[in-house]
């Protein structure tokens, strides 16, 4: 974790670093023992004086303690393998790539430690919560290849949703509006603008006791834009923890180990043409669930 310390009238080190918001838990006696054993350093990994006074912002790095991890209790088949890319199935509640508490249970290290190989990294990601296809790259003179597939928005993707049946949604809507995602908040919203979540959704079928299968097309990918625009449209997504509104305890019950009830939503296609190669690529996923 890289913190900066700035002059904001605390006076010291020490000072400064208490009044971080990510180091809330912490106490001085805490930041006192992390520096006394190396976790606590200075841009050239020497021993960061705590009761030095602040004269101008200085970047400090501290060791994050690894975080407990409960084992995602689900395979992840590899679809595709060749000598540029992997694509796997990623499973629910499995991370694409580590971030805050999920570091091993994620998608990357799990193909990192398969494949014995550090250079295996996503051309995308999915949610954590979102099942589906997920490419990777496993060399790195191909990755900004693939990767900028995915950014010019080159790549068709395809969802599958369970969510309630609406008759309505049976001959497709086109949704477009404005997300936007802010670092800290569990949920994006809805803002005025220039549209930059774009998404055609159609009923498929039903398949008993009222819900139904959903078609999901994102022309876009921004954070959470499938599980909104399916709730604006009064058909939340099964299992959605967020939207339309919080489940606290759904939202809990992966940390607390309980993987019993995902959110209904898999990326089930992906296609593209080849940048190297010039073919044409499919991928579907096996998953039902």
């Amino acid at each position: 974790m890289v913190l900066r310390v700035v002059d904001d009238g605390r006076g010291t080190v020490v000072d400064s670093l208490l009044a971080t918001p990510s180091l809330s838990g912490l106490t001085a006696d805490d930041l006192r023992r992390r520096a006394a054993v190396g976790e606590l350093v200075d841009a050239d990994g020497a021993a960061v004086d705590l009761d030095a006074v602040v004269r101008r912002p200085v970047p400090v790095y501290l060791y994050r303690d690894v975080p407990v991890e409960f084992d995602v209790p689900f395979d992840m088949p590899i679809l595709h393998l060749d000598d540029d890319l992997v694509v796997v199935d990623k499973p629910h509640f499995l991370a694409t790539m580590p971030r805050g508490a999920h570091v091993a249970q994620t998608a990357l290290v799990r193909l990192r430690r398969r494949l014995e190989s550090d250079d295996v990294a996503p051309a995308h990601r999915l949610d954590r919560l979102t099942a589906g296809v997920l490419l990777f790259t496993r060399r790195r003179e191909v990755r900004a290849a693939y990767q900028e597939l995915f950014a010019q928005r080159r790549v068709h993707k395809e969802y599958r949703a369970l969510a309630p049946v609406d008759e309505a949604l049976a001959a497709g809507v086109h949704v477009e509006n404005r997300i936007l995602k802010t670092a800290g908040d569990l949920r994006a919203r809805v803002v005025p603008g220039e549209p930059n979540a774009i998404s055609d959704i159609a009923l498929v079928r039903e398949v008993g006791d009222g819900i139904g299968e959903y078609r999901l097309l994102p022309a876009t990918g921004r954070t959470h834009q499938l599980r909104m625009h399916m709730a604006g449209l009064g058909v939340p997504i099964l299992g959605d923890p967020l939207y339309p509104e919080v489940d606290t305890e759904l939202a809990a019950a992966p940390e607390r180990g309980d993987f019993t009830e995902p959110l209904r939503l898999i990326a089930s296609e992906l296609a593209f043409t080849d940048p190297l190669t010039g073919q044409r690529r499919r991928f579907v996923s096996d998953r039902t669930d």
